[in-house]
């Protein structure tokens, strides 16, 4: 008699285990709830996935409007006379934010939102943020390619300080990072929203007072420099920085800062990971 089994289950559980290999078993229905995640997110709309573009258009326009022109904020990261069209630095940081923000609040709401099948099909939990990540990351695409057109218009054009370097290549590192730490934050949301449901309406408010701790709608010029090392510790604020370092070939980039914030993102995500290991398993009777 074949005693040989594929699945085992059993009531140990241990400290870190999330089943990887066997996630790995259910791509297909990660790519699923890719497909699902995408369609809702515009299901009944007027005008569908164009809204993945428009939305960072009209908030770039709008930081360009009030931080631009009215409140002339800096847009300088470092000293010096380097022109920058303000609607690609603003429209950089949007676009950073944009992948970062929607990618936390998703994911803080992923036992919430798939308690209905996570009730009645057996799948590795972890299916659901990982889906969140990649879905949310083709919104990302489509608004890179947006703002790539712009930026190649500006460095045909002439006349500003932008200039093509190897750092572009450190675009897919800097969204990579993005999908560690937003991940991590809305995994650990998560973990506390199936007992605290009224921390959901706190998510939303609290992301929206941190876009405006990140150098989105100004420079680093505009930091006090006695809070500037304080400032830098905040994990997003040197993606951005960086990121802008790379698209444009000149800004503000500090290793040391970069890989605590590397260094930051991966404790993050690693932390959230343990604790959606502990809550997966006693969810559905707190939710």
């Amino acid at each position: 008699m074949d005693n040989s089994f594929d699945t085992h289950i059993s009531a140990e559980h241990k400290l870190f285990d999330l089943h990887m290999r066997e996630t790995l078993n259910y791509w297909d229905l990660i790519v699923l709830f890719v497909k699902r995640s995408f369609t809702t997110q515009f299901k009944q709309t007027l005008l569908g996935p164009l809204w993945a573009v428009i939305q960072p258009l009209l908030t770039t326009i709008v930081f360009t409007v009030i931080f631009g022109h009215f409140a002339r904020l800096t847009t300088a990261d470092i000293p010096g006379s380097f022109i920058v069209p303000g609607f690609l630095f603003y429209m950089a940081g949007n676009v950073c934010w944009s992948y970062f923000s929607s990618t936390l609040i998703t994911t803080s709401n992923t036992f919430l939102n798939n308690s209905g099948t996570m009730g009645k099909v057996y799948y590795p939990r972890i299916v659901a943020p990982i889906s969140t990540a990649i879905s949310q990351l083709i919104s990302f695409a489509i608004q890179f390619s947006i703002f790539l057109l712009i930026w190649l218009y500006y460095l045909i054009c002439g006349g500003t300080s932008i200039r093509v370097t190897p750092w572009l290549l450190m675009i897919p590192l800097l969204v990579v990072q993005m999908a560690f730490l937003s991940t991590g934050f809305g995994i650990i949301i998560s973990s506390f929203t199936t007992k605290y449901r009224d921390l959901t309406k706190l998510v939303g408010f609290g992301v929206d007072l941190w876009r405006y701790g990140c150098p989105i709608a100004y420079g680093l010029g505009l930091v006090p420099e006695k809070y500037f090392g304080l400032y830098m510790l905040n994990p997003v604020t040197p993606v951005i920085t960086t990121f802008r370092y790379a698209v444009f070939g000149f800004g503000y980039f500090d290793l040391g800062y970069y890989l605590l914030s590397w260094g930051v993102s991966l404790a993050v995500f690693f932390l959230g990971l343990i604790l959606f290991s502990r809550i997966e398993r006693t969810f559905m009777d707190t939710i």
